[in-house]
């Protein structure tokens, strides 16, 4: 399994309640989109620093870690070759600049380790 992190902060202008909706609302369905099918699961993960029990230290400088799970790597290239196409762009990008600071958007794949806590 692939796992493929992507931090994102909001465009300024929109308080953090119109960014979730507007995501959930229309981008979310630009995800659906372009990975069903091929991703296994698309979460999106809101920072909440409004609550302080929630916050140790400073907030984050992102809104919402978008996490995107994948079988294999030839499925993942598959699906960033399906978004790489001019129409895919076209469409992404147009929504992206409506929701995002494009300038502080990052990706990165993780391996995951768990450990078993037990009961």
């Amino acid at each position: 399994m692939i796992k493929v992190i992507t931090l994102l902060s909001k465009r300024e202008g929109l308080n953090r309640d119109e960014f979730r909706q507007y995501y959930e609302e229309h981008h979310r369905q630009l995800g659906e989109k372009y990975l069903t099918g091929r991703a296994c699961r698309y979460l999106r993960r809101y920072v909440c620093p409004e609550d302080p029990a929630t916050q140790y230290g400073s907030s984050p400088d992102f809104d919402v870690l978008m996490e995107v799970w994948f079988p294999d790597q030839g499925v993942l290239q598959e699906a960033m070759a399906v978004m790489a196409t001019p129409e895919a762009q076209a469409e992404i990008i147009a929504d992206e600049e409506r929701l995002f600071d494009r300038g502080k958007t990052v990706s990165f794949t993780v391996v995951e380790v768990e450990s078993e806590l037990g009961q």
